[in-house]
């Protein structure tokens, strides 16, 4: 090996040196913004958990309303209907009365 094609080889090391140097900065930098984007990601993901739980404990929420509307109205409903009966019977005798009357 010559003068001339240690220098070729000389420089062809530190080129690749510069190359991997380079190629370790970019690393580096795509390490960072990996980070950056994963911090943003668990913070949508915390935030996508809260939402969801709100959402949950509103749906329970509704579900004993819903569970208490049922109870009242099983016994208003039929409450409703009895009156509506006595009434209509207590209408009636009225109108029978007054039709006997005359």
């Amino acid at each position: 090996m010559n003068e001339t094609d240690a220098a070729r080889f000389l420089s062809l090391l530190q080129e690749i040196r510069d190359d991997q140097r380079l190629q370790l900065e970019r690393q580096a930098e795509a390490l960072t913004l990996q980070r950056e984007q994963f911090a943003l990601v668990q913070k949508s993901q915390e935030r996508a958990e809260k939402l969801q739980t709100r959402a949950e404990a509103m749906q329970d929420r509704s579900a004993q309303m819903i569970a208490r509307s049922r109870k009242a109205l099983a016994f208003i409903v039929p409450l409703v209907v009895l009156i509506v009966i006595v009434l209509a019977v207590y209408v009636v005798w009225i109108v029978l009365r007054y039709w006997y009357a005359t």
